[in-house]
């Protein structure tokens, strides 16, 4: 016999299964797999690691130097996308896409977007500036549908805006935090390889891909609790306000109580977990408190 569960309301009308009485259903099979899959992918935050490497523009230059300017008018061939390397927030697999023999990115930038629009955080270094950009203005240049904003967390911004690193580079920081180092590649000769075609050029450049988005997840599991979060876990947990936002737990402590100039409280907590230190409104911390006294009595 299953043992009963206890349905939260919108799991009830998901499943389209009538309302009794306590909410109390004996589901097996289909059913229970169906719930499983919602209760999964509404408690776990989508964050979605990439990196992509591009191409030069081709331009017809009378001379080659520092101080020179070299106009549109000057490109006889349009720089694009050469791959994209993304992973899931604590998935082993890293898929990787490519421009095709043409060196075409449509169809790779086709598949990327219905992965990325499926997130709930993408994540990458510089890739507001950069990467993001890219990507929409080749979608653009395709006339790819995408979303027109999407929620980021820009590694290379939160490194400048928090910390006070000798390099923001993801390579320096990397080594600083001891947890690994970007692939040598051979400087720029590779990307004139990949240029002309080379199959192994190009197969060592996804490699290179790869190992930036290992680095970078693992660059920012370490500095995530020292920054704020941008989406709140305990949230889509179904928990209070009060709950960690980076991982969800209702095991927290209070640590102080301030004050902004406006004269609004706050109170500091931090995650006993994954030791995150957060603030939260005088509002949530009486819900704080009234759970703490409910569950001492």
């Amino acid at each position: 016999m299953n043992k009963p569960l206890r349905l939260k309301p919108h799991e009830i009308k998901a499943l389209n299964l009538p309302i009794h009485a306590h909410n109390r259903y004996r589901l097996a099979g289909e059913k229970l797999q169906q719930l499983l899959e919602l209760r999964e992918d509404q408690s776990e935050i989508k964050r979605l690691f990439f990196d992509i490497e591009t191409s030069p523009d081709v331009v017809y230059s009378w001379r080659a130097g520092w101080n020179i300017t070299i106009t549109p008018e000057s490109i006889i061939e349009e720089r694009r996308v050469i791959c994209i390397s993304y992973k899931w927030e604590n998935k082993p697999k890293i898929h990787r896409l490519t421009w095709d023999a043409n060196k075409d990115d449509k169809q790779m930038l086709i598949d990327f977007i219905k992965v990325a629009n499926t997130a709930d955080e993408i994540v990458a270094h510089n890739g507001d500036r950069f990467d993001l950009k890219w990507v929409r203005t080749r979608c653009l240049f395709h006339r790819i549908p995408m979303f027109p904003n999407y929620r980021t967390v820009d590694t290379l911004k939160k490194a400048k805006s928090g910390f006070y690193f000798n390099s923001n580079k993801l390579d320096y920081i990397a080594k600083f935090l001891s947890v690994g180092a970007k692939m040598e590649t051979g400087g720029y000769d590779l990307w004139k390889k990949v240029m002309n075609n080379d199959l192994e050029a190009l197969e060592l450049m996804g490699q290179y891909c790869d190992q930036d988005v290992i680095v970078l997840e693992a660059v920012y599991q370490e500095m995530k609790n020292y920054f704020k979060q941008n989406t709140h876990q305990g949230v889509l947990d179904s928990k209070s306000k009060y709950s960690c936002p980076s991982c969800g737990s209702e095991k927290i402590e209070y640590l102080k109580m301030i004050s902004t100039p406006a004269g609004t409280i706050k109170r500091t907590m931090k995650c006993k977990p994954c030791n995150h230190v957060y603030e939260i409104s005088n509002a949530s911390y009486i819900l704080y408190l009234k759970f703490k006294s409910k569950n001492f009595l």
